[in-house]
């Protein structure tokens, strides 16, 4: 094992001084775990990120890492078991991210009456997803009473609610799993990592193989040498083989998820649910996190810009038509505390139409004549296989013999512990007599940086400010902000108000309200005047007033309260 420093600074000095053997592009989850897999065989790896680790889909997700009932439907049984497995991987190596969820999936009468054929079809589709894998969590779905349900989730409505399902998967941070990843090829096994960093060409030899990318980054640009190129840019993967083939055809058809915030009392479930959406074939999760519950789908069909994609009025209208459809309150826009919205890179199918819900998950593994290798399609639970099969085209068909020689031919990742996961289980077995700040914060703490909490309960130990609560009403520390900006490449203030800490999603104006506070706390750290730290504010008051101000909405507030 090497170790490496998940360090920028550093890791700008080594991309111009070292040869890889590997650069991936993209620092979403895919492109994280490709960094891993490969550094974890013994390839010379380098990252680069654009922006920040997770800014694009991989902090826009459902936050679920499960095999989807829904793709059963669509005969994806290979895609469902294989995620499944990929979920039991996750929680064994990642105990501090990865939990067990409950999910309620509501049955609904009309007129008193439930339909002989979706209860059979509910059924059987229940039994599937266990024997597909789902009971490799060790536990199997169950029916549940009409009383057991409204116990769990007591705003559905009593007079429609029938006996209903409960079956089991699993949640995960998504931005806190990617990071964690990154953290772990760097840390553990010396890949160079290097965010706010942009790919702007690609050298190749006089056989048209590719032997260098070129990285701007503040404000000049530096040549990496390397051996192969893995395009892990999600949706912006046609960007990056636009530099290797100028004018190639389009293969991303990118699918939009939609979400909201709402503070938890507003739907009072303690467990996930599945509710149909009326008038359509699709559901909503509606998944309890903390003080708040959020509401979202995937694949609404998208064509638009993919850089900061928003939840539209339509959007917005969407999902609150499918709560307030399930729920006896009522919610209103004026309830919604946060949103979001993020891009799914499916890879689009020349010979279909229709709708993006209908696309497969799987995902696609390419080569160019000049040695890149794409990888697009799949989903967040799946990553790591995404990874291993990446990698292995790279070891199988792009690298040397020599380089093949030294390196470790197959994945070794199945049962690689990611950085944090090593002291959790004790530190949660002794919480309550840890830090003088109580168990809660211990917990907390834990269950975002599992063994690492220990770093983040020093800082607050030794600093009553660093103790205080980062933004009123949410659960993070001051510490957590620091301890980003010093372990985990925090760069700016929305990466620690939005990726480092969840604060945007679950208080979006409360987020707001205390940013000026934030960035006052890290500024020091990142070396900003008074100049800067009013530019990082208004350009995170920018994204938050982008998000609050949706064309239409005063309209959508009005539709939704006379129930149109």
């Amino acid at each position: 094992m090497t170790s490496g420093a998940f360090d920028r600074d550093i890791s700008l000095r080594r991309l111009g001084a070292t040869p890889f053997d590997v650069v991936v592009i993209g620092g979403g989850i895919t492109g994280v775990g490709c960094a891993l897999d490969a550094a974890a065989r013994g390839l010379r790896t380098a990252l680069i990120e654009r922006d920040d680790f997770s800014s694009g889909t991989s902090s826009k997700s459902s936050k679920l890492v499960h095999g989807g009932l829904r793709y059963l439907q669509q005969g994806e049984i290979r895609l469902v078991y294989e995620a499944l497995h990929e979920r039991q991987r996750l929680r064994r190596n990642a105990p501090h991210l990865v939990k067990v969820l409950p999910f309620l999936i509501p049955i609904f009468s009309s007129k008193g009456v439930v339909s002989k054929k979706l209860a059979r079809a509910m059924g059987s589709a229940m039994w599937m997803y266990d024997f597909t894998g789902g009971a490799r969590i060790g536990k199997l779905h169950k029916r549940i009473s009409k009383e057991e349900a409204l116990a769990h989730f007591p705003t559905l409505p009593e007079q429609r609610l029938m006996p209903s399902y409960l079956y089991y998967d699993a949640r995960a941070d998504d931005s806190r799993l990617c990071i964690t990843v990154a953290r772990t090829a760097a840390e553990q096994y010396g890949a160079t990592v290097v965010n706010g960093a942009e790919v702007v060409g690609l050298g190749k030899d006089d056989r048209g193989r590719v032997r260098s990318v070129t990285v701007r980054a503040d404000g000049r640009e530096i040549e990496v040498a390397t051996a192969s190129v893995i395009n892990a840019a999600g949706v912006w993967a046609d960007d990056v083989l636009g530099l290797d083939e100028p004018g190639r055809r389009r293969t991303i058809r990118p699918a939009k998820g939609i979400h909201i915030t709402v503070p938890w009392h507003k739907v009072r479930n303690d467990i996930a649910a599945v509710i149909p959406v009326p008038g359509d074939k699709r559901s909503v999760f509606v998944v309890p996190w903390g003080e708040f519950t959020f509401i979202g789908t995937t694949d609404t069909d998208y064509d638009g810009p993919v850089d900061e994609p928003q939840c539209t009025a339509e959007d917005i209208e969407y999902l609150l038509r499918a709560i307030n459809g399930s729920v006896t309150t009522e919610i209103t826009v004026d309830d919604i505390v946060g949103t979001w919205a993020g891009l799914r890179p499916l890879v689009a199918d020349p010979e279909a139409s229709g709708r993006t819900a209908d696309l497969s998950r799987r995902h696609k593994v390419s080569a160019s004549v000049s040695g890149v290798v794409t990888i697009t399609g799949g989903k967040l639970t799946t990553y790591r296989e995404m990874a291993a099969d990446t990698i292995d085209e790279i070891v199988d068909h792009v690298i040397d013999d020599a380089t093949r020689r030294r390196v470790h031919r197959r994945s070794t990742t199945k049962r690689l512990r990611l950085h944090g996961a090593e002291g959790y289980e004790e530190l949660m077995a002794s919480a309550d007599t840890t830090s003088p700040l109580g168990g809660e914060v211990v917990r907390h703490l834990a269950d975002r940086y599992g063994g690492d909490a220990r770093v983040v309960l020093a800082l607050a130990e030794s600093d009553p400010d660093l103790a205080a609560p980062l933004v009123p009403g949410l659960p993070y520390l001051r510490a957590e902000a620091v301890f980003g900006v010093r372990h985990e490449m925090a760069r700016t203030l929305d990466d620690v108000l939005s990726r480092r800490t969840r604060a945007r999603l679950l208080g979006r104006d409360d987020s707001a309200a205390a940013a000026r506070s934030v960035a006052t706390l890290i500024a020091a750290d990142l070396g900003w005047d008074g100049a800067e730290i009013d530019r990082q504010v208004a350009a995170y008051l920018a994204l938050v007033d982008a998000e609050r101000t949706v064309p239409g909405l005063p309209e959508v507030a009005l539709d939704v309260a006379l129930g149109h």
